[in-house]
């Protein structure tokens, strides 16, 4: 989005727009914003045809939506706050649109899309954990009516995007409320040597979840592949595009019914979550995950699991 766009939307001068992000330029990688080259800029000014853009002379500085996201770490006053959290929930309204309509779209396409999507909600748990290790004192914004703004108050933006029982894309994680992406984000990131997704039912989604999983990290789908959602195209098109991540398919074996994350089998470090719906279908109904107390009861059918053969994509 335009610099300009954005001025409007927080009810600032693009002057001074311009000025709090020149303050905090520090907040700002070129994945956040950039400038654009001369050639797209004589595009624009062709597109637009509002004489306020013809006679601007400065280069425009162009956010992505991770530097939307940065900007609510920036921008004061309610104004800001009140369209902050209308742009968080446009945004999730555009990945809710996607999903809704997958079968609109090509499979590689929905596939780019998915990866997208994911690396976007990565770094929405890479700005909310930011803001969480701000010191309170520091995190307090005086707006220009003498209103604060706390650290947790400007947190909850970053999560305020509605109820489970009325909004799409969450679940329960533990007992809390959590986005669905974000959900299985944070689990997998607890993983150290490996992750075992115990899954029936796959889709490309299935994968998105996955690519920001490091490398040292073995992960093997343990799956029957019901209703044929996973296609040997788009797998082979997800290890292409993520070559440094390894996934290992491997046949379930008509044994499982519910759903389980398993993360570092068999190590001091070893939890085992049980999914009530499949990671491709997270958010789209109230369902819930849950970390199992007693994990050694499912070692035994786990090592059978371990030994199936190889899942044979279509």
């Amino acid at each position: 989005m335009l610099d300009s766009d954005l001025a409007t939307i927080y009810g600032y001068e693009t002057r001074d727009f311009n000025n709090q992000v020149k303050h905090n330029i520090e907040k700002f990688d070129e994945d956040f914003m950039f400038q654009l080259s001369k050639e797209e800029i004589e595009i624009l000014k062709w597109k637009k045809s509002t004489s306020s853009w013809g006679g601007r002379r400065s280069v425009p500085n162009v956010f992505t939506e991770q530097g939307i996201y940065m900007l609510m770490t920036v921008l004061k006053g309610p104004l800001a706050t009140t369209q902050s959290k209308a742009l968080i929930r446009t945004f999730k309204q555009m990945k809710d649109h996607i999903v809704q309509n997958q079968p609109l779209l090509g499979q590689r396409e929905y596939m780019q899309l998915s990866l997208q999507t994911s690396e976007n909600t990565r770094d929405i748990i890479e700005v909310r954990n930011s803001l969480s290790e701000i010191d309170e004192k520091v995190a307090n914004i005086v707006d220009s009516l003498g209103e604060v703004v706390t650290k947790s108050q400007l947190a909850n933006v970053m999560l305020d995007f509605g109820e489970p029982s009325v909004r799409r894309g969450w679940l329960i994680l533990n007992g809390q409320p959590v986005e669905s992406d974000l959900a299985y984000h944070q689990i997998y990131s607890e993983a150290k040597k490996s992750i075992y997704l115990i899954d029936n039912y796959l889709g490309l989604k299935t994968l998105a979840l996955l690519k920001d999983v490091p490398s040292s990290v073995e992960i093997q789908i343990i799956s029957d592949n019901i209703q044929g959602k996973l296609h040997k195209a788009e797998y082979n098109d997800f290890l292409t595009e993520y070559p440094t991540i390894n996934i290992l398919l491997r046949s379930a074996g008509s044994v499982f019914h519910d759903r389980y994350i398993v993360l570092d089998y068999d190590t001091t470090n070893e939890k085992i979550y049980h999914c009530g719906a499949s990671s491709k279908d997270g958010g789209s109904k109230v369902t819930t995950i849950t970390l199992v107390t007693d994990a050694k009861i499912y070692h035994s059918l786990i090592d059978k699991t371990l030994i199936n053969p190889i899942l044979i994509l279509r």
